[in-house]
């Protein structure tokens, strides 16, 4: 929906709460306008109810306004001694429609000292856990988010398993875009396994300013643009268009940024003609092949938990005197050119064209623009907001889906004719940053070399902290990677684990509470 469309719908809101409401104000000491009033209107149906003004402020936040509403409409029937549980079940199933009954048909009168302090056990136990889901959702939608990394895409850096604090502050938090939408799950409500969410309606991008801007190098959890499928996981039966807040979240390190010129010669990322240089926590990895003379003893297990290679031999040869290993550092690589009954370690470059490369992606065909792999790749431009390129057919196929999909045009080519929204061509001038995410694991990893450019309205935000680290090949205490605890994703060195400065406060707090509790029993 467009911000037009967004007034309309606002504006016909508060239409139906003020024709639905007016006499239930009037009843309560106030004028009958006051319930026409948008945002005003809210404020006084909050002083009504007897309930902070703050509250107004929940019912304008998607999703969250998904929980206040069915509570303010409960609330309004109990102002005016509709208490009983048919009242309240109607209230909230007719989407408090019921509230027009009570306002038109019956002799109700306002009740301006009713006690806010619940009749029942249970209505207590459900007025905090509603109270719990919205300082969750409120945390989870605009200050920090779970994470869990479920590919190796990353590895060494983050490694499958880890448990992440996503900020989204950093970059700005991002408002939701789908406003009817099940809390604190992202598409899909667990054990059921059904969407979360409606389609519409659609709230325009929005994102609070941030304390911080994307840099090259930084690791960004972000919404997967090309995602057209129902569950990324399951075989594609059809294309599903889905709202950008909701496709599937990804994490990789951004490599370049808007404006950058990016360029991969066998495997290594050069931004703006340099080779970019990566942090120290970061090892990429890449595929390597190596002959092993057959005789020398080799436990290729032991070697491989060693280095702590997840993705293990991917290749033997016939004769099994050439053997090869994915996801190898180069520190590793070093290592096996000094073990016995091992030479000739040889990295795997990819020389194009490879199919499926961007921008082969958008038309699931080679492409006639480019030779590319995924070793190989470029020169290529990073969009940024406000500037111009030069289009034709040749460049095309690396803009389409921006022009189109992400930014929302009418394109179509007709012979050598380029027309956007019903006009010719020649250039295009972009309307939002775009950014190039890679993973570590050159030759493990689904990124930008295959989906293209990620646009700054899918950016989710930054992971600062892993608080769970979770082997699943480990046994016994072992399932816990120890020295990942508590650990920052970001920093100069190797990450360091803060696990034991926490339990070390949590030591403190309990003894401190417990002479505390003491003190207070003997002052009694």
């Amino acid at each position: 929906m467009s911000a037009y469309q967004w007034l309309l719908f606002l504006l016909a809101v508060q239409i139906i709460h003020g024709l639905g409401t007016w006499k239930l104000y009037v009843k309560a000491g106030k004028q009958a306008w006051e319930a026409f009033i948008p945002v005003y209107n809210c404020i006084v149906l909050m002083k009504i109810i007897n309930r902070p003004t703050w509250w107004t402020v929940l019912l304008f936040i998607p999703v969250i306004n998904l929980i206040i509403l069915p509570v303010v409409w409960v609330e309004t029937l109990r102002s005016f001694g509709r208490n009983s549980t048919t009242d309240t079940w109607l209230g909230i199933f007719t989407l408090g429609f019921y509230i027009y009954y009570i306002n038109y048909t019956q002799n109700v009168s306002h009740i301006p000292d009713r006690s806010l302090v619940s009749t029942t056990k249970g209505g207590d136990t459900i007025s905090s856990l509603l109270f719990a889901v919205v300082v969750a959702t409120l945390v989870h939608t605009y200050v920090i988010q779970p994470y869990t990394i479920p590919s190796s895409s990353l590895e060494k850096s983050l490694l499958i398993g880890d448990f992440l604090f996503v900020s989204k502050f950093h970059y700005g938090a991002r408002t939701p875009m789908t406003t009817v939408a099940a809390p604190m799950v992202h598409d899909t409500i667990p054990v059921i396994k059904t969407k979360s969410y409606t389609t519409w309606p659609q709230l325009p991008y929005f994102r609070f300013p941030g304390f911080q801007k994307i840099k090259n190098n930084d690791i960004v959890v972000f919404n997967w643009p090309r995602d057209t499928l129902f569950n990324m996981y399951l075989p594609a039966d059809k294309r599903y268009d889905k709202p950008i807040d909701k496709k599937t979240n990804y994490v990789k390190r951004c490599v370049g940024i808007a404006g950058d010129s990016l360029q991969v010669k066998d495997g290594i990322v050069f931004i703006n003609g340099k080779e970019l240089v990566l942090p120290e926590r970061a090892k990429p990895q890449y595929s390597y092949r190596f002959v092993y003379d057959g005789k020398t003893p080799i436990d290729f297990d032991y070697l491989l938990q060693d280095m702590k290679v997840t993705d293990g031999i991917d290749y033997v040869s016939p004769n099994k005197d050439t053997i090869g290993i994915k996801s190898l550092t180069f520190e590793n690589a070093e290592k096996l050119k000094n073990i016995s009954g091992i030479s000739h370690v040889t990295r795997l470059i990819r020389k194009g064209p490879e199919d499926g490369i961007f921008p082969d992606f958008q038309d699931g065909k080679p492409s006639v623009t480019n030779t590319w792999s995924c070793d190989n790749f470029g020169p290529i431009y990073i969009p940024e907001a406000g500037k111009t390129v030069a289009l034709n057919l040749k460049t095309l196929p690396l803009y389409k889906i921006i022009i189109s999909e992400y930014e929302k045009n009418d394109l179509k080519v007709k012979g050598q004719d380029i027309y956007i929204n019903g006009k010719i061509a020649t250039s295009y001038t972009f309307k939002q940053n775009y950014y190039w995410m890679m993973g570590d694991n050159r030759h493990n990893s689904l990124d930008a070399r295959y989906f293209g450019y990620t646009p700054e309205d899918h950016i989710v935000g930054k992971p600062v902290f892993i608080w769970m680290s979770w082997d699943s090949n480990g046994k016994g205490l072992n399932k816990i990677r120890w020295e990942r605890l508590f650990t920052t994703v970001s920093g100069e060195g190797q990450p360091q684990s803060y696990f034991k400065y926490f339990l070390g406060l949590l030591v403190l707090y309990f003894v401190g509470e417990h002479f505390w509790k003491k003190r207070k029993a003997n002052q009694a």
